[in-house]
């Protein structure tokens, strides 16, 4: 008995989980159960009307099928009120059930391919002496402020469907394929590009940098997730290596010092004019209690907060709703004053 029980309850489990994965076989299942209404009921109204001659499969699947797809040829009709109440029901479920269908199963597929198939795979021809970034993520989104700002060209590499269709939808310029891929970056405009940025895994940054290496022009500027792979992108072929988990830590070093220093320090300059750095946040500070919200809406600094430490835990994906507290380290993205002004704001 227990072991039938067991049996029965892994079916239903496994049903389900077929169902949560395959939501067609759900609308099949109801088109087929309604049909099969549709069709006794039809036998049972004609036997009520005395149409007998019409009570048969042949004409209520005839009839149904008509009257779900809405030509309705009007041989075989109800007289009765009821017979013309479930004739009202049955057309306009049918209405419903087909534009579902057609949504579903047609449109949608049909306009994913259409997506799919023009996704941008290579950038204009006149562009020139741009960056070509691999990879996206919070860091390249604030970057992006500073590229248009400063009317830097670039071009966004990714193979992620999902993120090069939201990228061509906020009209960010970008191009689907493998940044590891030469051909993907010869359709990038490598050949007439002034840097690369290796944004993706160490794994796959050294495949990148190796790719690009093949042309010798190109400065390649690699981001490394653990400090001990430097060498090895060095190696590959990277210009700079630039990791800020280190620089996270290089700062908590500096943290008893930095506040008789009034300049910024320890910032690396990613771009001409764009530095990131940490910034530890003080007892007295004005920005403590504050959010990441907040503070972007109040316009207390023009420079990009790209990740936090809170009590020993690095984020490089704050969330708007993070609060800043006396031992939050930010770590900024921005121009030297932008990143003195937030400076001030920790102190």
């Amino acid at each position: 008995m227990v072991t039938s029980r067991k049996k029965k309850g892994n079916f239903i489990t496994g049903f389900r989980k077929t169902l949560h994965r395959h939501p067609y076989i759900v609308y099949k299942i109801a088109a087929v159960f309604l049909f099969v209404i549709y069709v006794l009921t039809f036998e049972y109204l004609m036997i009520f009307e005395n149409q007998l001659k019409n009570a048969n499969l042949i004409t209520a699947v005839y009839w149904a099928t008509t009257t779900i797809a809405t030509v309705g040829y009007g041989d075989v009709v109800f007289t009765s009120l009821p017979g013309r109440l479930f004739t009202i029901i049955v057309q306009i479920v049918g209405i419903i059930l087909i534009s579902s269908f057609l949504i579903t199963y047609v449109i949608t597929p049909w306009i994913d391919r259409v997506i799919k198939f023009r996704l941008p795979r290579r950038v204009s021809v006149g562009i020139k002496d741009h960056i070509i970034i691999c990879g996206y993520n919070q860091l390249v989104e604030t970057l992006i402020d500073e590229f248009n700002e400063e009317d830097m060209l670039f071009v966004i590499v990714d193979e992620d469907e999902e993120l090069i269709r939201e990228l061509v939808y906020k009209n960010i310029p970008c191009i689907f394929g493998s940044p590891s891929d030469k051909q993907t970056l010869t359709n990038a405009g490598i050949e007439k590009a002034k840097l690369l940025i290796a944004n993706k895994s160490d794994e796959r940054n050294a495949n990148i940098v190796l790719t690009a290496r093949e042309f010798p022009h190109i400065n390649i500027i690699a981001i490394v997730e653990d400090q001990s792979n430097t060498r090895y992108l060095k190696y590959a072929g990277a210009d700079t290596v630039v990791s800020p988990k280190s620089m996270f830590g290089q700062f908590i070093g500096k943290k008893a010092m930095d506040r008789l220093v009034s300049r910024v320090t320890g910032a690396t300059e990613i771009f001409d004019g764009v530095h990131i750095v940490e910034f530890p946040v003080y007892l007295k500070s004005p920005l403590i209690g504050k959010s990441l919200k907040e503070i972007s809406n109040q316009h207390l600094t023009s420079a990009k907060i790209v990740g936090t430490w809170n009590s020993g835990t690095l984020s490089f994906d704050p969330k708007e709703e993070d609060l800043v507290r006396e031992n939050t380290v930010l770590l900024a993205v921005g121009t030297r004053e932008e990143l003195s002004k937030l400076k001030r704001l920790t102190h």
